[in-house]
């Protein structure tokens, strides 16, 4: 059976090789390939590339991070699918290049001057006239040598015609060849770029991956002591990763960043950083990075000096050397550990940033449990905002686990970006981030100020601040400076009213002074309101609690049992009795305390009474502290450290390359008009000569219009015709 139907010739069938070369060189498939490249940018600009994975778990939850980390969306531009999409952009690109280049190139040398009479008669722009004084020779090089004068390339070629014995003249004319020329430019700018971005991609690094036997690196230790199987040789054509110098040591390892851990980059120099440079502006934000170094060559021992500032690289042996950001390079810190809660006595402790150390605390019971305090951050500069638009914020001391910097005084304490008048900046001085590890390896983090901070109520206070995660911001405890600048008042309050004996001493010293001895009576019953009040803010006076509850304490036990035991009604003034009670034993506790430690009594003055509201609201948020002390950052010593970008990248001057040429191509494109002229002159009666002129042009402009009746006035010295088809 044929597969042909009656009468009709067979079709050609295409090989699927042929129908594989046309999709991919079609232009539907480049710009859906664009498209796709276009949306995965997007993705990876949004998405924050190259984080470790607990991040994407917090941030998207399990089941988002889970898909972001299957489909590579933490790491797009080095994904499998991004590389063999660009790939395939070059092999479609090449491809129309190829099939459509040839054909423009020649199109670029052909004059067409073979055109027939007819077919200039169906062109959308033509002319007719008759040009009695000329020869069709004569009129032909005139019209040639008008059009050469005018910027066209001509051609001039002489035929016999086709209505009858003669010869006639055809002048054949072009302009604006360039448009082709971007065409070409333009197709091979993508390829030029796509080709250098796989250059300078992970492509080759991968490859050494696949074939070289190369595996990330998942553990930690000394770079020394990482083995071959997780290093990239010195002549390893491309890579990009990142050098870690602290100040007054050098490295020669860059480091470079995988999803799955890092490889190793040994360079073929080393890098000592001399000194690091960084100056702010008025709003404490970094104006300039600067490092001043020496670069030591491996092979010939040969030390260089040179400048490395952000957008001024330096360059050694085809390797760019950038300036990155800044981080610590290992401070050495003393610490002073401050009790947050009864049986801890103060300490001190010394450390580097980076590393840690081992503590002992006393446990429930008597039972010793160690914890992990490791060092990681030093601030020496925090300039913040101290606008007088946040006057109006309240100096409640709320709950410490809804006390932080940006809600409870964001209107006082702003971020140092933030625009704003040079007075309203002020400089709170350093500040140290540690974290406390327990034996289950759960850590929470700190961030202590080293200063007293003054947010606007005139106590200034010590700033404590604390996390559970990376993702949460920091929620700060507030606690008062004494009159001794320090906070050793609150600390001496802080245990007092832990301590039963205290307790007592202090309610008696306060009904003794509220109640005279007119009236005896009612020194029994303002004594029994006391100790409640203050066993409750101790959080002492929680009998009635369920087994396992966690005990109230603070001021939100106070108002728990309020709510649990006074009608509604008499609720307010109840609740302004108790809290006047409150203050007063509170005011007793530091006065007790004071003549414990040998310092004078607190004066009934302005400042003290700042110093006691302040305390009280400390006091009830210090009883969910999270931690049993905090540490105070008592002196430093600042080492800073540069991170530096090391790249070789040799398709660099490629992608450079592509893009000159794009913007060369797109230009031609879009502003050049590319033109032809036709004028045809046959001999015509007594010596004359019959012009027949035609113009092609690849967009119709009015430009266009104007230009043919300006040729055809100049040329033949007719008036043009518009209609028909364009050639």
């Amino acid at each position: 059976m044929s597969d042909t139907a009656p009468g009709h010739p067979p079709q050609p069938r295409t090989s699927p090789a042929r129908a594989v070369v046309e999709l991919l060189s079609s232009m539907r498939f480049a710009i859906s390939l664009l498209t796709v490249i276009c949306i995965a940018s997007v993705i990876g600009t949004v998405l924050k590339q190259h984080e470790p994975a607990v991040n994407y778990v917090n941030q998207f939850g399990p089941f988002w991070a889970e898909l972001f980390l299957a489909m590579r969306l933490n790491a797009v531009y080095s994904a499998w699918w991004f590389l063999l999409i660009l790939a395939f952009l070059v092999t479609s690109t090449s491809l129309c290049i190829a099939r459509n280049g040839p054909r423009y190139l020649a199109d670029l040398r052909s004059y067409k001057e073979n055109i027939r009479e007819q077919s200039l008669k169906a062109f959308h722009h033509r002319a007719q006239s008759a040009l009695a004084a000329e020869a069709p020779e004569a009129a032909a090089r005139r019209i040639g040598g008008l059009l050469a004068g005018g910027g066209w390339k001509v051609r001039l070629q002489q035929r016999d015609t086709a209505a009858g014995p003669g010869t006639g003249w055809m002048v054949a004319a072009k302009a604006g060849a360039a448009n082709k020329i971007g065409y070409i430019a333009a197709h091979s700018a993508i390829v030029l770029i796509c080709l250098g971005g796989l250059l300078d991609g992970d492509l080759i690094v991968r490859a050494q991956m696949w074939m070289g036997g190369k595996t990330p690196y998942t553990g930690g230790g000394l770079v020394s002591e990482v083995g071959p199987e997780h290093r990239l040789s010195e002549r390893n054509p491309t890579f990009r990763g990142n050098l870690f110098v602290a100040e007054g040591t050098q490295s020669g390892t860059a480091v470079l960043n995988q999803s799955d851990g890092v490889l190793l980059q040994d360079l073929p120099f080393s890098i000592e950083l001399k000194k690091f440079i960084v100056e702010h502006y008025s709003t404490g934000m970094p104006k300039l990075f600067a490092s001043e170094i020496v670069i030591h060559d491996k092979a010939t021992g040969e030390a260089t000096p040179a400048r490395v500032e952000v957008n001024h690289p330096a360059s050694y042996r085809g390797i760019e050397i950038y300036q990155s950001s800044f981080d610590d390079g290992g401070s050495r810190l003393k610490l002073r550990a401050v009790p947050m809660a009864p049986g801890v006595q103060p300490f001190d402790v010394e450390g580097t940033v980076g590393g840690s150390t081992r503590i002992e605390r006393a446990g429930r019971g008597g039972a010793g449990e160690a914890m992990a305090l490791e060092f990681t951050g030093l601030r020496t500069i925090n300039v913040e905002n101290f606008s007088a638009a946040g006057a109006g914020a309240g100096g409640s001391g709320a709950d410490v686990r809804k006390v932080d910097l940006r809600q409870s005084i964001e209107s006082r304490l702003g971020a140092g970006n933030k625009t704003a008048t040079p007075k309203e900046l002020r400089n709170v001085g350093p500040s140290v981030t540690y974290k406390l590890r327990d034996a289950a390896g759960q850590a929470r983090e700190f961030h202590n100020y080293m200063l007293p901070v003054d947010t606007g109520d005139g106590q200034p206070v010590f700033l404590l601040g604390v996390r559970e995660t990376p993702a949460d911001p920091f929620r700060f405890l507030r606690v008062p400076v004494d009159d001794q600048g320090r906070m050793d008042g609150f600390l001496r309050m802080r245990m007092a009213l832990a301590d039963p004996a205290l307790r007592e001493q202090a309610v008696r010293r306060y009904v003794a002074q509220a109640v005279d001895g007119s009236r005896p009576e009612l020194a029994g019953q303002l004594t029994q309101s006391t100790l409640r009040a203050l066993s409750l803010f101790a959080g002492a006076g929680d009998a009635a609690r369920p087994a396992g509850a966690a005990p109230r304490a603070g001021l939100q036990a106070i108002s728990d049992f309020m709510e649990e035991n006074v009608p509604a009604a008499e609720r307010e003034r109840a609740g302004e009795v108790l809290i006047r009670i409150l203050n007063g034993a509170l005011f007793e506790i530091a006065q007790l305390t004071r003549e414990r430690a040998g310092l004078a009594p607190l004066p009934q003055n302005e400042a003290t009474r700042a110093f006691m509201t302040q305390a009280v609201l400390s006091l009830s948020d210090a009883q969910v502290y999270p931690a049993p002390m905090a540490f105070e950052l008592a002196d430093f010593t600042q080492v800073q450290a540069s991170v530096f970008q090391v790249a070789r990248a040799p398709g660099k001057n490629v992608v450079y390359l592509g893009c000159a040429l794009l913007i060369l191509g797109v230009f031609a494109m879009l502003y050049v008009r590319e033109r032809r002229v036709w004028v045809w002159l046959v001999p015509a009666g007594s010596g004359g000569a019959a012009a027949t002129m035609a113009l092609s042009t690849n967009r119709k402009t009015m430009d266009g219009d104007r230009e043919f009746a300006q040729l055809t006035e100049k040329l033949i010295g007719a008036r043009p015709h518009h209609g028909g088809t364009t050639a």
